[in-house]
């Protein structure tokens, strides 16, 4: 029996299956931060393919907390009422709709991927001034941010809180804490980005302090039923920046905050890091991550071949695995997965006849 077509269970909610759609943003939302159609089709679709864990996009908290003008955001109860069209799809083809909550930190305010400009948006285009833990900029084309108080700090914890509680009312059934890829949670966490000598940076239990704080409101906030995951950059991938160790810590501490399971990525907090990019090439953060700290956690990062992904959750080296790229490339990656290891594939009727 394939591993990988086993269902989960995170509290209350069962996954049909242990594939995950990773967060990809889209760079397409409308005037605001608000999902469109593109969002409805885009994750109905892979939902449709039997994703048994669809994630959404870097969905914002604040406005600045954008990564660009074009990104979604949780912000207001607009975007409750326009978010409800897509999880009601996602739900009713058998899969779960999840929202990854954000904060770009000192990387807001950029252009999207294919504009004609790159580097930090101007107020003239709608851009702001962004927000981190430091006043330096990510990269020199970057925006220079403003140093967090903290009132701001405070501001943002509330913000997380908020829109995980509008993230349920919109018909979410898993929240994820975004605290990868050099945001600002991330920011607060690698020294390679937090240089504050106050209560927020120095050693590491302050620099985990805010992505603790949030982690504790979130799970506040949407109640005992709801599955919480958090995503991290286990390693920054350079001397002297965050690592692995500092990761298997880390996860121990947000599981006792009440967080279910622990989404690893890497990388992200700087623009020089040199990264063994290949097949698979994170999982071993995931598998060390559970091992050591005894907590669930996802792999992610060039995961491509059903039976590279079987043997990841049958050698019990993650309980996820979260496909990116590959799902961008083919939406019934779960159908075709289940057809060649035999198991019974999750997904709609209609498409049936093709397997």
């Amino acid at each position: 029996m394939s591993k990988l077509f086993t269902p989960l269970a995170l509290r209350a909610v069962t996954l049909p299956n242990r594939i995950a759609m990773a967060p990809m943003c889209q760079y397409s939302a409308g005037p605001d931060g608000l999902p469109t159609d593109w969002h409805l089709v885009h994750l109905g679709t892979r939902a449709v393919g039997g994703v048994g864990l669809v994630l959404s996009e870097a969905t914002a908290v604040l406005p600045e907390g954008r990564i660009s003008p074009q990104d979604t955001g949780l912000w207001s109860d607009a975007h409750v009422d326009a978010w409800r069209p897509v999880t009601a799809f996602v739900a009713g083809q058998g899969a779960v709709p999840a929202v990854q909550l954000a904060h770009a930190g000192f990387k807001a305010s950029t252009y999207r991927p294919w504009a004609t400009s790159s580097g930090g948006v101007p107020d003239a285009d709608g851009g702001w001034t962004p927000v981190g833990p430091g006043a330096e900029p990510f990269v020199p084309t970057y925006r220079v941010p403003t140093a967090l108080d903290a009132a701001g700090i405070a501001g943002v914890v509330d913000a997380f809180a908020t829109a995980a509680g509008r993230a349920v009312a919109a018909g979410f059934a898993a929240v994820e804490i975004h605290a990868a890829h050099g945001y600002l949670l991330h920011e607060f966490l690698s020294p390679l980005t937090n240089h504050r000598t106050d209560g927020y940076g120095g050693d590491r239990a302050a620099r985990m302090r805010l992505t603790l704080e949030v982690a504790r409101a979130v799970r506040a906030t949407v109640g005992e039923d709801v599955p919480v995951l958090t995503r991290i950059s286990a390693t920054d991938w350079v001397e002297g920046g965050w690592t692995v160790e500092d990761s298997v810590v880390l996860a121990g501490e947000l599981a006792g905050a009440g967080v279910d399971l622990v989404d690893a990525s890497s990388g992200g907090a700087s623009a020089t890091a040199s990264i063994p990019v290949g097949p698979g090439y994170q999982v071993p953060l995931a598998a060390r991550i559970r091992r050591e700290a005894g907590v669930p956690t996802g792999a992610v990062g060039l995961i491509v071949e059903p039976e590279q992904a079987e043997e990841i959750i049958s050698a019990g080296e993650a309980d996820l695995v979260l496909l990116g790229r590959e799902l961008l490339r083919d939406p019934y990656w779960p159908r075709r997965a289940a057809a060649k290891l035999g198991a019974e594939p999750t997904g709609t009727a209609q498409y049936a006849r093709a397997w």
